[in-house]
């Protein structure tokens, strides 16, 4: 039988312990490093922001066609999402909440599904929204990127003034603390 380690000492132990402490921090913080830049937005340019609003996107329902420049001149609230997104689907009740509360002010919400036409009629039967849904397809990961999100995450909430202008952004499920804040901030 192999003799056993001597028992350690108080100080060996205390290194032992500052160690794995000092190791721990220095991944967390590597971890954090690398959300943050996989997570940044990147600036939107004022031709990425005039570009978005001469374009036209198909309805899931009848075949019609929701043209972007239908929505200038009123706050807007474009959210980027897909059926098979959970934290999406989550959100949509309370962008649907927002709309409601919202649009006698003049907000406006569009949702942009980054989905097949199918899937998202399929989802829309069973958990409909008051506001209107464009189809923009695996080009809405382009069209989101271009507005800043560089990591293609869903969902994606772009806020524009009445101007057409950029206001707020986040990759990821919106809180009601955001809806508030961003309505507050445009008014």
């Amino acid at each position: 039988m192999p003799p056993l380690d001597p028992p350690m000492t108080s100080a060996a132990a205390t290194r032992r312990r500052l160690l794995f402490a000092g190791i721990a921090v220095a991944a967390t913080l590597g971890g954090a490093a690398l959300a943050w830049r996989k997570l940044r937005l990147a600036e939107v340019s004022a031709t990425a922001e005039a570009a978005l609003w001469t374009q036209a996107f198909d309805t899931p329902g009848s075949g019609g066609r929701l043209e972007m420049r239908s929505f200038a001149g009123r706050p807007l609230l474009l959210n980027f999402w897909a059926t098979w997104c959970p934290p999406c689907i989550a959100e949509l009740p309370l962008l649907d909440a927002f709309y409601r509360t919202h649009r006698s002010a003049g907000w406006q919400v569009l949702g942009l599904a980054i989905d097949q036409a199918a899937s998202v009629r399929n989802f829309l039967q069973r958990q409909p929204v008051a506001f209107p849904i464009g189809l923009a397809s695996q080009g809405g990961i382009e069209l989101a990127r271009t507005l800043g999100n560089t990591a293609g995450g869903l969902p994606f909430t772009v806020v524009f003034d009445a101007s057409g202008k950029v206001r707020h952004r986040k990759i990821g499920q919106a809180s009601p603390a955001d809806l508030q804040q961003w309505a507050a901030s445009i008014g």
